[in-house]
């Protein structure tokens, strides 16, 4: 069999699961998927699924975002983003309108600074939470 490009992500599994003081066979059974599967991927032979990259990231308590970067699921500046997205969302000291804002203030510097790839509802000019221009269109450009 082949080897595919995945074998940075199984030297990471290898040495996470090393770290964690788990056998191979230990964390198959944590995960969920067989033990022959689990040796494929850390050998990179075989590109698991992002749902089994999720149980494995559960299983060795790691990030999952993390072996999605390392499978070539995920984008680092994505990985980054959803991070910064997620801390935003989970902090429990400001209210749901507070981390809406927060979260228009981010796409806005992102776009600013040239990732035009924010996500949907939290881009400033399409936000429905009032108007961006003087007029009250909401156009950031209105035309003549």
């Amino acid at each position: 069999m082949a080897s595919l490009n995945v074998g940075n992500l199984g030297e990471y599994l290898r040495e996470q699961r090393r770290t964690a003081q788990l056998s191979l066979r230990q964390l198959a059974d944590a995960a969920g998927v067989s033990n022959p599967y689990l040796s494929q991927i850390e050998r990179g032979l075989r590109k698991p699924s992002a749902e089994v990259l999720q149980q494995v990231a559960k299983a060795l308590r790691i990030s999952a975002e993390t072996l999605y970067v390392r499978a070539g699921i995920l984008d680092e500046r994505e990985r980054e983003e959803l991070e910064t997205r997620a801390v935003i969302l989970a902090d429990p000291s400001i209210n749901e309108r507070q981390k809406q804002v927060l979260l228009q203030i981010y796409a806005s510097f992102r776009k600013e600074n040239g990732h035009d790839d924010a996500a949907p509802g939290t881009d400033p000019d399409t936000a429905e939470d009032g108007p961006r221009t003087a007029d009250g269109s909401g156009a950031a450009n209105p035309q003549l």
